[in-house]
């Protein structure tokens, strides 16, 4: 794959200071172009040399209007980012749309030196792949330009880098562990790169291999490919008269804008095609014996077993979804009643920021996954893209049903990295809904809680329930199955919460032993 880059290419420095102005005004102006287009770019610099890598960065620094610019370098993993799934430190990390990432090195980089160095054997090194596969898959599809620049030196030029590299250890300059691992490693660290290269080169997100004997053919080559890709990319976009037509406003709660005039009346029509949540049994309607005894029993429960999880690295993120007054507040109170603060908390997700608006709709997500032995309570979730974004129109159809892979994708590196993820849907009937909203309408302490907006959702109830249903066969998997939860009776629910999360808390527990 690599002899391509090795057939000596050059430019003389008479030839490169004359293009040198030409292609500075074409990629500033190229800039712009993204910037006013609102595309995220991301350029991966990956490579045998370091030192190629950085003379590249340090151009493009210079040639970009840093406004627009974030350089991202990745090393050894700090604490906090081996406590977390493998992509979140470059998820926190991803440029807003209409800004530019430079990544030096990326998350290619440690999986070739591991597995160069022997410590990573090849069914996980592919496994790794395919995940790169599946998040480069989910950035571009959702906007963003993505460059990989392989920067390719022959192993002669590596022995002769090997050399300076020791002579400079001597002298006590800087150089870096990954250096050497990969100029000792060189025929290994360039047969994974090419294995890396053929598994994840995609249209949507290629590799351009560049040779960089010479640094002045290195820097034009990229800063060519930059603007050609660029330029081809913006080519497809479509105008901006018809971005205005629908442009989904990405969101997880219902919006602002939505209309609110639909009539407030208890006599809405009821759904009668079956669904997975019209199969689910309602419990009794009174208080079952011995409520508060089993409640408190689980709750000390709850503490024990969280604290264990705690001391053993083990975290726990669950994730509740329902009707509007389902009851995902008071279930969740009683978890956190019994979980201490240091170790839990909750997030409520409601519409998201202008910040949260300029990502891919997973990066608020991803930023507040917890570090080990930490537990976190989302109310309300990632889910918001294939139900409320779904059925009031904020996502295109396009987009709600890629997400049903992407977030599976996301749920199963959570799981992978050893975390236990549940997912709760509490489930209540029409009618017993609206008994909740009129009690919220004529108790002066529950009024904040009702709004004309959970008035008008009632009118979309069947159109609700399809999205539920649809969401719970796509994304219920073996590893992050769904727990629906019959929710007219708070008590029997609060109890079949707080049981179903006891009982995989153990079992997790068991089997770090």
């Amino acid at each position: 794959m690599f002899e391509a880059a090795e057939l000596g290419r050059s430019i003389s420095k008479h030839d490169y200071k004359e293009q040198e102005p030409i292609l500075r005004e074409k990629l500033l102006l190229t800039q712009f172009a993204l910037q006013q287009a609102n595309v995220p770019v991301y350029i991966l610099l990956e490579g045998v040399n370091n030192k190629d890598k950085g003379d590249v960065i340090n151009l493009l620094n210079q040639w970009f209007d840093t406004r627009g610019l974030e350089v991202n370098g990745f090393g050894a993993k700090t604490e906090a980012e081996a406590s977390r799934p493998r992509f979140w430190r470059y998820w926190r990390n991803f440029p807003a749309r209409g800004r530019i990432g430079l990544f030096f090195g990326s998350w290619y980089s440690g999986e070739l030196i591991k597995r160069a160095i022997k410590k990573q054997k090849k069914v996980a090194f592919d496994v790794h792949m395919q995940r790169i596969l599946a998040l480069e898959t989910t950035l571009a599809r959702d906007g963003a330009l993505i460059l990989k620049f392989w920067l390719h030196s022959s192993q002669s030029t590596q022995k002769q880098r090997l050399k300076e590299l020791k002579a400079a250890q001597k002298e006590g300059w800087k150089s870096s562990q990954a250096d050497f691992q990969i100029l000792t490693h060189y025929p290994r660290y360039i047969h994974a790169a090419e294995r890396a290269i053929r598994l994840t080169d995609q249209a949507i997100a290629p590799w351009y291999v560049v040779e960089s004997e010479d640094n002045y053919y290195r820097d034009l080559t990229v800063v060519k490919q930059i603007i050609e890709t660029a330029e081809s990319h913006l080519a497809t976009l479509p105008k901006e008269e018809d971005t205005k037509k629908n442009t989904p406003s990405q969101t997880t709660e219902t919006s602002e804008k939505a209309p609110t005039d639909a009539p407030k009346t208890p006599k809405e029509e009821l759904i009668t095609e079956p669904t997975i949540l019209s199969q689910l049994k309602q419990p009794p309607s009174e208080e079952p014996d011995n409520n508060s005894k089993h409640l408190a029993m689980l709750q000390e429960k709850l503490t024990r077993l969280s604290w264990q999880a705690y001391h053993k690295g083990i975290s726990f993120i669950l994730v509740f979804e329902g009707w509007d007054a389902a009851g995902k507040g008071g279930a969740i109170r009683r978890i956190m009643q019994a979980v201490d603060a240091r170790i839990a908390r909750v997030i409520s997700i409601a519409a998201p920021s202008d910040e949260e608006k300029a990502h891919h709709y997973l990066w608020r997500f991803w930023r507040h996954i917890p570090a080990s032995g930490k537990h976190t309570i989302y109310d309300r979730s990632w889910y918001g893209r294939v139900l409320v974004e779904r059925v009031e129109g904020f996502a295109t159809e396009n987009e709600w049903r890629r997400a049903y892979t992407e977030i599976n994708n996301f749920e199963e590196q959570i799981i992978h990295h050893g975390s236990l993820l549940l997912k709760f849907w509490l489930h209540i009937d029409q009618e017993e809904q609206l008994k909740r909203f009129e009690a919220r309408e004529n108790i002066p302490y529950k009024q904040h809680k009702i709004t004309e907006e959970d008035w008008r959702n009632r009118n979309h109830w069947q159109a609700y329930e399809s999205a539920v249903n649809d969401m719970v066969v796509h994304t219920s998997t073996d590893y992050a199955p769904w727990t629906l939860i019959a929710a007219n009776n708070k008590h029997y629910a609060r109890i079949a919460v707080l049981e179903a999360l006891c009982d995989k808390l153990e079992n997790r527990l068991k089997e770090t032993k």
